[in-house]
């Protein structure tokens, strides 16, 4: 058998949206506090203490993602994993249907217009990010990755001319 199996592993940059959802979240549990302890008493501690837990479990853990490229020959699966604990298969192609795959920004891309468009990178601008185009019925979906230069040989075996590095 000659099986190609690669993983990569592509660790999400904090946005700034994440940033100001966490001080969003310590400012509410905070106000919650302060301002319902004269009407509430103790009540406004525990109150407190349940939107920091909520917050500690289920908000936060979603803030801190990793993108999980597998390539077993033409197939290829994105998984998201939350917080270095859960796994969430999100998207699964085999990229030999892909129309096109070209660096993010390519002129090669200038004929494509995506429906949806689904970016799976890390967000670091100086990071070299790929667009692959793939067709959904009469849709195109534009998927964005960073893979590595392993995993760009890999795409070319099995792409050939449709794969440009520009």
């Amino acid at each position: 058998m000659n099986d190609a199996l690669y993983e990569q592993l592509v660790a999400r940059r904090q946005k700034t949206s994440d940033f100001l959802i966490r001080i969003l979240v310590i400012l509410v549990m905070v106000a919650v506090i302060i301002f319902g302890f004269p009407f509430l008493g103790f009540l406004a501690v525990m109150a407190g203490l349940i939107i920091a837990l909520l917050a500690y479990f289920l908000i936060f853990p979603r803030l801190n993602v990793e993108y999980e490229y597998t390539l077993l020959n033409h197939d290829m699966q994105i998984d998201i994993i939350y917080n270095k604990a859960k796994r969430k298969p999100k998207f699964s192609v085999d990229i030999q249907t892909a129309e096109i795959i070209a660096p993010k920004g390519s002129h090669r891309l200038d004929f494509y217009k995506p429906d949806k468009v689904s970016d799976f990178s890390s967000g670091d601008p100086a990071a070299k990010v790929y667009a692959m185009m793939i067709p959904a019925g009469q849709n195109i979906t534009c998927i964005y990755i960073e893979p590595d230069n392993k995993m760009t040989e890999l795409m070319k075996h099995w792409m050939g001319i449709k794969m440009h590095e520009d």
